[in-house]
């Protein structure tokens, strides 16, 4: 594999800026540990650090990333958790406070392979990590990050909806390499898609990259046809639109006229969730090392088939030699 050409300064030591910033959801994912069984049944669960931007920091940081999260949990020992979680993976986790009064959520999951994942999310009274604010960000650090990611969850509540557009705000620096953002639908945060859809676009106004599966695309854009929607996200102003097209692959498509679809890797799902945040974590490190499109997508296709193999989300995430031979033709 390529060396990554970034976070080092004169080819040794790390210059302080991080390689990627995360912002928004965390909480702990419990995992049956029977598959094809309904919750009503499973006797044993996994516990498991959880939240897809979190999710995204730990896979960027298994690809050799510098990564910190900016998010709340509550003051409890879940909270306490995913603390240590994040640490144990390498992440920085300075960013992440403790929120008196409110429980850290946790989500449950149903696994019925290959398509079939229900999530049952517990965030009341209300998830600390929609008590972001604004004036307690350090929008200095946000802004000198090589990459700043955000979701569409953080806009579904005050004060984490200002909070987000604020640290996107902050960013403006066009020689940064990414400020991105993942569409991340949930439709049981929203009351209504029509609301989520302006402050969506105010999101986009601020990105660089939109990343999303085509019901988000949906949901941001008013059409779930891939090429259609990608020109949608471009004109709503990021530089690189990419599209997830589930069993059809992936299709990115550049302000510049550049244009990679590639298709899925071929894999036995165990569990589909947390594969999109893999694919994240890959295209961070790949958009960072400055690879040709084409080449971002199939690596962050790969990692995200790995991930999809496997049961847990955030344990579950590769290391680079787990990425290279799954492009050299082995299985996932």
């Amino acid at each position: 594999m390529d060396e990554a050409p970034y976070g080092t300064e004169n080819g040794s030591e790390r210059d302080p800026a991080y390689d990627l910033i995360t912002m928004g959801r965390i909480g702990v994912d419990l995992y049956p540990l029977q598959t094809g069984v309904s919750l009503a049944k499973v006797s044993s669960f996994g516990k498991f650090l959880g939240g897809s931007p979190s999710n995204v920091a730990v896979a960027a940081a298994r690809l050799g990333c510098r990564t910190a999260v900016v998010t709340r949990t509550g003051r409890d020992p879940f909270g306490e958790y995913l603390r240590t979680e994040l640490g144990e993976f390498g992440v920085d986790a300075r960013w992440v406070t403790p929120v008196d009064g409110l429980p850290t959520p946790v989500t449950f999951c149903e696994v019925f392979p290959p398509d079939d994942f229900p999530l049952y999310f517990y965030r009341l009274p209300k998830a600390p990590d929609l008590e972001l604010r604004e004036g307690e960000l350090d929008l200095a650090a946000i802004r000198a990050a090589r990459i700043f990611w955000v979701t569409g969850t953080g806009l579904c509540a005050e004060p984490s909806r200002s909070a987000t557009l604020a640290a996107l705000g902050a960013r403006g620096a066009p020689e940064k390499v990414a400020t991105v953002f993942d569409l991340d639908w949930r439709p049981m945060f929203w009351a209504d898609p029509e609301e989520a859809r302006i402050h969506y676009r105010a999101a986009l106004a601020h990105a660089t990259v939109a990343v999303g599966n085509l019901d988000e695309c949906e949901v941001a854009t008013g059409t779930r046809e891939p090429r259609a929607a990608a020109e949608a996200l471009l004109a709503a102003g990021v530089e690189l639109a990419v599209v997830k097209q589930g069993p059809k692959g992936v299709l990115a498509v550049h302000r510049d006229g550049t244009v990679a679809e590639v298709p899925p890797v071929p894999v036995d799902v165990v569990n589909g969730l947390g594969a999109g945040d893999a694919f994240g974590g890959a295209l961070c490190h790949g958009l960072l090392a400055g690879w040709p499109l084409e080449r971002v997508m199939r690596y962050a296709n790969a990692a995200g088939a790995i991930v999809a193999s496997r049961l847990a989300c955030s344990s579950a995430m590769p290391y680079p030699a787990e990425v290279e031979r799954v492009l050299e033709g082995g299985r996932a």
